[in-house]
């Protein structure tokens, strides 16, 4: 069914097109520039503390070129090339990736919605990221749901991505080649998003699929990482908004355990058993002047079949809150400052920093499990 929607959406535009005049086009450079200097507890296993530039809290640094042209007939050819780079070294987010962020060409209409072709976000980061996570995917790994292992699959590579929007229901839906001879399923993605908005209420529900080949250079033979959420939001008053959700994870892969674990990589799991990630958030936006939007948000995640620092599965909990307050000079430049907190046990406890036995080299034990992070920066969009 999804297959027929995306490629009977291709068709459609194709009829567009043929009775279509020519008419403008139009290219804009864009972009964004952050960075903050933030101050973290707890940074090194021995308790040390640590400060130093980074990235912001809700965005990373990035430049871009999209551009269109309207075919006529309510028709329009799209297209946009993103990089993302490293304001503090000037490196690029991804080594040897150009654009790493998006690459894509399609076509629009205002009538049956947009088809377009390459290296897209998943539908799942367009509405949590853009819409439903009050930090909007933030970049600290203590503040969202990205500790979760979510991280590697925010972006499908060789796919086809369809948006549809009408009468307050909005469907965004994908599918991501894995270009395997004779395995078409093999690092293929896909996923689809449900929005609904009526009035000062928005709800959510989605769900991503992706088959994987290797992690790390190692075959885990088609091991499956999925994701199913739902959220909402609603506009109390035209200054508070408020948004809760919850995001669930399975990985049979053994890339969450091998992202999470900061003090040693653990052994692939390689399909069995199947890790399990919960995360619940809850926030709130409240613009309380002009110039001043003012966040709060919280994280609760709860993880089973997870790995531990000694190789034997468990349970953890980790839980998170942060505060973030944005001053705008004008509509493009920006200061802000942010404080959170993190908290992890359990396998959670394996992402903090851990002890190094100085004669075997292995991790004999995680540090503390908890840690304070202070930050202060400026973003200016152009």
């Amino acid at each position: 069914m999804r297959k027929v929607t995306i490629f009977g959406a291709i068709g459609a535009f194709s009829a567009v097109a043929a009775t279509s005049a020519f008419a403008q086009s139009s290219v804009t450079l864009y972009g964004l520039v952050d960075t903050a200097i933030r101050y973290q507890t707890n940074a090194a296993p021995d308790g040390k503390d640590l400060i130093g530039m980074t990235v912001g809290p809700e965005t990373h640094s990035r430049w871009g070129l999209r551009g269109s042209e309207d075919l006529g007939g309510g028709l329009s050819a799209v297209f946009r090339l993103e990089n993302g780079f490293e304001l503090g070294d000037g490196k690029l987010h991804v080594p040897n990736t150009l654009f790493s962020r998006q690459a894509y060409v399609g076509l629009s209409s205002s009538q049956f919605g947009s088809v377009t072709f390459g290296n897209q976000y998943a539908p799942m980061y367009d509405t949590l990221g853009d819409i439903f996570d009050p930090l909007e995917v933030g970049d600290y790994w203590q503040d969202s749901w990205m500790y979760n292992g979510i991280g590697n699959y925010l972006t499908v590579p060789n796919s086809v991505k369809y948006k549809f929007s009408s009468n307050g229901l909005s469907i965004n839906a994908i599918y991501g080649f894995g270009n395997h001879a004779g395995a078409m399923g093999l690092d293929s993605t896909y996923g689809v998003e449900l929005t609904y908005e009526h009035g000062p209420a928005s709800i959510n529900a989605g769900y991503q699929q992706t088959s994987v080949s290797s992690v790390n250079g190692s075959s885990v033979n088609g091991a499956k990482v999925s994701f199913l959420h739902v959220s909402g939001a609603y506009q109390i008053t035209p200054s508070i908004r408020l948004l809760a959700g919850w995001l669930h994870g399975q990985d049979q892969t053994g890339t969450t355990d091998f992202n999470m674990q900061q003090s040693g990589a653990p052994t692939l799991h390689g399909g069995s058993p199947n890790r399990i990630d919960d995360t619940f958030y809850v926030g709130g936006n409240w613009q309380a002047t002009d110039p001043l939007l003012i966040t709060v948000a919280g994280y609760y995640g709860h993880t089973r079949n997870a790995e531990m620092l000694d190789g034997s599965l468990g349970r953890g909990i980790n839980y998170s809150a942060t505060v973030l307050a944005e001053y705008s000079f004008s509509k493009h430049t920006e200061v802000y400052g942010t404080a959170d907190f993190a908290r992890g046990n359990g396998a959670f406890a394996a992402d903090y920093p851990g002890v190094t036995n100085a004669a075997t080299g292995a991790v004999d034990r995680i540090g503390r499990t908890n840690n304070v992070g202070v930050a202060i920066g400026m973003r200016q969009m152009f």
